[in-house]
């Protein structure tokens, strides 16, 4: 009876939320290295709930201290109600960190490092201090990052039921998910970095060789056996800012998916909704705002 009872304790502790509603620093080790990541527990979460939980991760040569601010995702999580991850890539400081999500980018590229296999044990790791819904794990990112988030969907649809990247293509020729994996995108279409149509950007530091949003797009509608031709929406100009926002959306696809564009004409490297932190990066935009529309949106998209 002892060992019986000392089986489900232990069981209890995997499952119980042990992390409390604030900011935390979690570190695991994969692959021989050290790895970060920083969770945000809102208030207003149900501890005796699972909760869904938003993967947020940094551009190439940020961090994920600077993802935080640059988002602003831990607003719209204390208002919604899910946790915010953002892990933290690899670099020679801990400041300039890049990942490695195909053609792109820096260090984490150069040095082969397994972040599939990272955020596959971050997700276990996590699962022992939060109750997570398994059904509900999401990711977006920024450039670099929201390159990440397409791979994570490719190579790891096992765990992500959704994503939004920002300003940020596949870095992948293909994609090969075992499961259909909605796809919300957003890019703006004077973007210096990454191109909204490919190539090398003015601006990009990494000067890679960027596939264009067309075809990272494309390849999800086919993966998700949507709709050929997309029904097209431009939303009405709420805000004189010089931005004008053209939503694209590919329905009808395999268990309820779909894929969406938000292209931003007048619109740089830059999150949809938040100032940008540097005026290099080009205009944003108010006329929408990426927290709002990934959310409404991830909740439409559970795991299926």
């Amino acid at each position: 009876m002892m060992p019986f009872l000392m089986f489900m304790a232990a069981s209890m502790a995997q499952t119980d939320s042990q992390l409390s509603a604030g900011d935390h620093t979690r570190k695991i080790t994969v692959d021989g290295r050290e790895r970060t990541y920083l969770v945000h527990v809102p208030r207003k979460i149900d501890a005796s709930k699972p909760a869904p939980v938003v993967l947020a991760f940094h551009g190439g040569g940020s961090n994920a201290e600077q993802m935080v601010r640059f988002c602003g995702l831990d607003e719209k999580a204390d208002d919604a109600g899910f946790i915010v991850v953002y892990p933290s890539g690899s670099g020679r400081t801990e400041q300039l960190l890049t990942w490695n999500a195909g053609n792109c980018c820096g260090y984490a590229q150069h040095e082969k490092i397994g972040d599939v296999a990272f955020v596959r044990q971050l997700l276990d790791d996590l699962a022992r201090v939060v109750r997570v819904d398994a059904d509900r794990v999401f990711a977006t990112g920024m450039s670099n990052g929201g390159m990440m988030a397409y791979l994570l969907a490719s190579d790891l649809s096992d765990r992500i039921a959704a994503i939004a990247p920002v300003g940020g293509p596949m870095g992948t020729n293909e994609c090969h998910p075992k499961r259909a994996v909605p796809v919300m995108h957003f890019h703006g279409a004077d973007d210096k970095f990454a191109p909204l149509a490919g190539g090398r950007g003015e601006r990009s530091l990494s000067q890679t060789n960027f596939l264009s949003v067309e075809h990272s797009v494309g390849c999800w509608i086919k993966a998700n056996e949507c709709q050929a031709k997309p029904a097209v929406v431009e939303l009405p100009v709420q805000i004189e800012d010089g931005t004008k926002v053209t939503r694209k959306t590919w329905g009808g696809g395999k268990d309820g998916s779909e894929v969406i564009l938000f292209e931003i004409a007048g619109a740089g490297h830059t999150w949809p909704g938040r100032k940008p932190p540097l005026l290099y990066l080009g205009k944003s935009t108010k006329n929408i705002s990426a927290n709002d529309a990934m959310w409404e949106f991830f909740q439409r998209h559970p795991r299926r």
